[in-house]
């Protein structure tokens, strides 16, 4: 069997990605609390916002708390944004407990209190970018969006480019191809997205694909080249330990588990290197993560 085309002239051969993508998802989908239809366009959001650059195990427990505390983007909006950052907890990034409280707070001021369905509104909500408008469309709503997260990135490296991994950033090649590749029907094309991303997740990982459970093994570009290595730039990886980033996650442990302004004293406790963490501290300021007071006091932001 010859590699699915990518070539501009012939174009991919989507068809013959779809229906064993398609059968392979309606077997092995993850029942996730965001897939259910009781889960409505907000609680998409508020996964989507959660998911990215986190993964599923973690996001479980915080999104099943968020969604009892807020139901509906006005139950968070009427809250502080302090106390989205607080119920944020360790999922890492809280800049995005910022973001999601000022969409839900348009959501409510623009749009009556319902996450909007059309695309373009979903795009100009506060913190939503092209990926989580796209995804909003099509997971909570059925709509025929490119949906590219890094899964499905990784998907149509191999299967179609025949590379194994994708650029560091998306590219106008990817966005074309991933168009390319969506069904015409609109369901269709929201299930293609969904099943793509979770063949992604589950199978054609970063490391350790599982070839002998992919749908589509037998016309993978990437797996009839021979699997060649990646010959690209580096691939960025994440340290955290040492790092601002995990000093500015002790900072905000501190403010969260306070329920009155802290003072300087214990969050100067929280780490040895003074320099490091008045500038992580300086960070979370200019971020709007963290509110200082006078007499050298500091909490979570009130509004």
């Amino acid at each position: 069997m010859t590699a699915i085309s990518s070539s501009p002239e012939a174009g991919p051969d989507a068809a013959g990605l779809h229906a064993p993508v398609l059968a392979w998802f309606e077997q092995n989908a993850r029942d996730l609390p965001w897939r259910r239809p009781e889960a409505g366009a907000w609680g998409v959001m508020v996964s989507e916002f959660m998911l990215q650059q986190t993964p599923v195990s973690r996001v479980l427990p915080v999104y099943e708390q968020w969604l009892a505390r807020w139901p509906r983007p006005a139950d968070l909006a009427a809250e502080a944004p302090g106390e989205a950052v607080r119920a944020w907890g360790r999922l890492g990034y809280p800049r995005r407990a910022l973001r999601l409280h000022g969409a839900a707070v348009a959501i409510t001021e623009r749009h009556g209190g319902d996450v909007p369905s059309d695309h373009a509104h979903l795009l100009a909500l506060p913190g939503i970018g092209e990926y989580t408008a796209a995804a909003v469309a099509s997971f909570a709503y059925g709509q025929r969006h490119a949906v590219l997260d890094t899964n499905v990135r990784r998907v149509f490296a191999r299967a179609v480019t025949g590379v194994q991994y994708p650029p560091n950033a998306t590219t106008a090649a990817e966005r074309k191809l991933a168009r390319a590749l969506l069904p015409d029907d609109e369901e269709r094309a929201a299930r293609w997205a969904a099943a793509s991303m979770e063949l992604g997740a589950l199978v054609c990982t970063a490391r350790g694909e599982d070839c002998a459970r992919c749908p589509i093994a037998e016309s993978c570009a990437w797996r009839l080249a021979g699997k060649p290595a990646h010959d690209g730039p580096a691939r960025r990886g994440q340290t955290y330990a040492g790092t601002d980033r995990q000093v500015r996650g002790r900072l905000l442990a501190v403010l969260r588990d306070a329920v009155t302004p802290v003072g300087q004293a214990a969050l100067d406790a929280v780490w040895h290197d003074p320099v490091q963490r008045a500038r992580a501290l300086d960070g979370l300021v200019a971020d709007g993560l963290v509110e200082p007071l006078d007499g050298g006091r500091y909490q979570l932001p009130a509004g």
